[in-house]
């Protein structure tokens, strides 16, 4: 029996985590879930999954979880504040950390859940496009166990040689991830200047959170996936490349030396890749229903369009500056992708906010967490005022 601790219980991937849990009552235990907004929610995860704790951002949010739970005749005691975050993914008690959190609030507790040697699911990429040097050194020290949950590189974890290691020793010569395209895949630059975050939100594939979807729409997504392989697979950007693939069926592949190419396929369903994390190195059913290739008939890809999606092209050039490029990168684009959401900035001009933003700063090399942090509001502070110029 393993005991888990959910970082972000009532996004998808907390929500499809609770579900693999659930068919597995004999292999897991939940200790502790964790939520922002979704309170009632929240609530209803921690009764009836018999949490131990339940931990939220603040106070006011701690008190109406409390009540609700309470109205459940639930027995989750609720904490608040980023340090029971931090405490509940360290616990001596839990062995599985998920690793949920969207965006920069993720990266504390992920990395709290690292030093402390946990296995951790990794489905916050921005704890590496932030941070993936600090973050890679102290897996390392800690002797963590890393896996990812992304898809993506979930898939080409599972196509990589078992020492998961890129180089000439391998013989591993590209990483390629796949990407759907969005649901302005075939559209004009044009065309998506009128973009409602309605219209951004509604993935073809996947069922994700609105920030999610927005990055996935725009391709930024796709941009920090791409940042997040350099690290978890320990390899130069310019060996990672982008496939669209818009059925989402080969969720990534891994090319070598010889000519072949490895693939991992299924159903775009992110309760495998969370199976395959939990189970991993054994196999646990997901519940996922098997893929019938005969049924979909074909599988297509294209390559893609850098100008109709800046935003990819603006990952790519932070990889490659490096430093803490990337995290103004993803400062940026959280505070431009939050005001399109609240209808104050276009969809065409999230990619203005962060290229303006990137060309403001001077890089460096930060060796601290709190150097990361600085440069994140540092970048936030900037964005914030190029938002403000462009607003609608």
């Amino acid at each position: 029996m393993q005991s888990i601790t959910i970082l972000g219980a009532t996004g998808s991937i907390g929500r499809s985590t609770l579900d693999v849990v659930g068919q597995h009552p004999d292999k897991y235990s939940v200790f502790a879930l964790t939520g922002q907004s979704q309170l009632k929610l929240l609530a209803q995860q921690s009764v009836e999954y018999k949490a131990k704790y339940a931990v939220v951002t603040d106070e006011n949010s701690a008190k109406q979880l409390s009540g609700f739970i309470h109205a459940l005749k639930g027995q989750t005691e609720v904490l608040f504040g980023e340090q029971a975050l931090c405490d509940v993914a360290s616990s001596s008690q839990v062995q599985v950390v998920m690793a949920a959190i969207v965006g920069a609030a993720g990266l504390l507790p992920t990395l709290s859940a690292v030093e402390s040697s946990k296995k951790v699911l990794l489905a916050n990429k921005e704890s590496l496009v932030m941070a993936g040097s600090i973050f890679m050194r102290a897996v390392q020290q800690h002797s963590a166990n890393l896996l990812p949950i992304d898809s993506e590189h979930n898939a080409i974890f599972q196509c990589l040689p078992s020492n998961n290691a890129v180089d000439s020793q391998t013989a591993v010569k590209k990483l390629i991830l796949s990407a759907s395209g969005g649901p302005f895949r075939t559209w004009t630059p044009k065309q998506m200047e009128s973009v409602t975050p309605e219209q951004a939100c509604a993935h073809p594939n996947w069922s994700m959170g609105n920030k999610i979807s927005v990055d996935s729409a725009s391709m930024m997504n796709k941009g920090l996936e791409c940042i997040e392989a350099k690290w978890l697979f320990d390899t130069d950007i310019k060996n990672i490349d982008v496939l669209i693939h818009p059925q989402s069926i080969v969720h990534s592949l891994v090319q070598y030396v010889d000519g072949s190419v490895l693939a991992q396929l299924g159903n775009p369903d992110m309760r495998t890749p969370i199976a395959h994390g939990l189970a991993w190195p054994q196999r646990i059913s997901s519940n996922v229903p098997d893929l019938d290739l005969a049924e979909i008939a074909q599988l297509t890809f294209e390559q893609p369009d850098l100008e109709a999606f800046p935003c990819l092209k603006l990952a790519y050039q932070a990889a490659e500056i490096a430093g803490d490029a990337p995290a103004v990168l993803n400062a940026a684009n959280e505070i431009a992708v939050d005001a399109f959401l609240k209808q104050r900035l276009s969809f065409t001009n999230i990619a203005k906010v962060v290229e303006q933003t990137l060309n403001s700063f001077d890089f460096f090399e930060p060796d601290t967490l709190a150097a990361v942090q600085e440069s994140d509001a540092r970048a936030r502070r900037t964005a914030l005022s190029m938002a403000k110029q462009l607003e609608l």
